[in-house]
């Protein structure tokens, strides 16, 4: 969470207000969204082709391997670059700094992606190392930067972290489009360097823009007082209270994501061999299905977060746990659909092409009742000297999650489709509706750090910064 706010004469930080007559965001946040958004669209372009690129065949210039192979590296991976936050989150909050820890993070991808443009196996291994570690370093400490732009209780952050999270998938609605359409048409490689590409423009983006836009925030580790920082009050009661509702939403993190991640395994697998991609006469490239959970979450994100707002002026907004909860049960619902493109398959050869589009589309309303609201909660309820390695701790779920992801993928195998999406029909459910049944006390154990609270009146005039996190 974010500490006190130091006066104006501290930096050259833009005014924010935090007037109860403005809903402006300060411009912080729009920095950090189009940074994560180039970075996001490196990753997303990389993820779109990884698993194509891995079972093509040798003339075709990938590696040949079998579907459970690649799958299960595929899972590594994402697990791995879900795990190494936990340990960025941590050398940020003792050593780096929360900005200093992007701007490693950011170079180490951005050379990660130029070697998987480089041919053979050794680079790409290589390759795939640097992707991890700089993602670990980058991944938590932009995330836990948005939530320090705002005081505690600010009915902004939520908003924020929607607006966030458009800008991570506006990068994911363009990775396909540029990186999956060189991949797939011109060469593996043009595709995983223009991944490289987006990377960089990120960087340049926070390097120029940083000490404008940001002010003291992440400035340096979270347990080092600064002229405006004070030193982080110590550990109460109620600050474990929080962190154990963070573990405990973490777990059912794991039974979303680990579902959720088959878009980019088994269910582009899928997408590439047994539906009917063809659309007027033209066959859609599978990486271009990649594209359609970030549309759709450009698209609906503001019409969420504008509901979510209504609901909040007529006193009934859910927390976080019933939030979460109706994410799980919107995911459940998609994977109805996914049996239903199994049948269609099976009897017709080829699934309809809208059985996917529908489950995507479900899926992303999901998504977007779990996932900004969770990187939210996690700022409202981490500790301040802790909350980079706790944002850590959330993307550790999606580690777990992610290799979870690739098993159960690899499972489709033996199973078939059919069966496999069946089961995760009903795993995903029965998570959703343990999650609604526990809502209750895990908004005790928050003890208040979830709720919205009336902000004082600050002159427009005279401009604050925000503490660093």
């Amino acid at each position: 969470m974010s500490g006190a706010l130091a006066p104006s004469s501290a930096g050259p930080l833009q005014a924010e207000y935090m007037s109860d007559k403005t809903t402006w965001h300060p411009p912080g946040l729009f920095m950090l969204c189009t940074t994560e958004m180039w970075e996001r669209m490196s990753y997303y372009g990389m993820r779109a082709l990884l698993v194509l690129y891995m079972v093509a065949a040798t003339d075709k210039g990938g590696f040949g391997w079998s579907k459970s192979d690649a799958l299960s590296l595929y899972g590594t991976y994402t697990g791995l670059v879900y795990l190494t936050p936990f340990f960025g989150g941590l050398i940020a909050d003792n050593i780096l700094g929360q900005r200093r820890a992007v701007m490693i993070g950011g170079i180490l991808m951005m050379i990660g992606h130029f070697l998987m443009a480089v041919p053979g196996v050794p680079a790409f291994y290589t390759a795939l190392g640097f992707l991890i570690l700089g993602n670990g370093l980058f991944k938590p400490n932009i995330s836990t930067m948005v939530g320090g732009l705002y005081r505690p209780g600010d009915a902004r952050r939520d908003g924020a972290f929607t607006f966030f999270y458009m800008g991570i998938n506006i990068g994911a609605f363009l990775a396909p489009l540029v990186c999956g359409t060189l991949g797939e048409k011109f060469g593996w490689h043009y595709g995983f360097g223009a991944a490289g590409v987006g990377m960089g423009l990120g960087l340049v983006v926070f390097m120029l823009t940083q000490k404008r836009f940001l002010g003291t925030v992440g400035l340096s580790p979270a347990d080092k007082a600064s002229a405006h920082v004070p030193v982080a009050k110590p550990f109460t009661t109620e600050d474990y209270h929080r962190l154990v509702v963070i573990f405990v939403l973490g777990l059912f993190v794991v039974f979303f994501w680990a579902a959720f991640e088959q878009a980019g395994g088994l269910m582009n697998l899928y997408t590439d061999t047994k539906v009917d991609r063809t659309v007027g006469g033209w066959e859609v490239p599978t990486s271009w299905l990649q594209a359609v959970n970030p549309f759709f979450i450009v698209l609906f994100g503001p019409v969420l977060a504008a509901f979510w707002g209504l609901l909040r002026k007529a006193g009934f907004e859910p927390g976080t746990p019933p939030k979460m909860a109706i994410g799980l049960l919107l995911l459940s619902a998609g994977f109805v659909l996914m049996m239903g493109a199994a049948k269609d398959s099976e009897a017709h050869g080829k699934a309809a092409l809208m059985w996917v589009v529908g489950a995507y589309f479900l899926h992303t309303i999901g998504e977007l009742c779990l996932s900004p609201v969770g990187l939210s909660m996690v700022t409202k309820l981490a500790h301040q000297r802790i909350v980079s390695a706790m944002m850590g701790v959330w993307f550790l779920a999606n580690a777990i999650a992610n290799k979870l992801s690739g098993m159960i993928g690899g499972a489709a195998e033996s199973l078939g489709e059919y069966q496999l999406f069946f089961y995760i029909v009903c795993a995903t459910a029965a998570a959703g509706v343990v999650l609604l049944a526990l809502s209750i006390p895990l908004k005790i154990w928050t003890h208040g750090a979830d709720e919205v609270k009336d902000m004082p009146v600050n002159d427009p005039a005279k401009p604050v910064l925000p503490a660093a996190v």
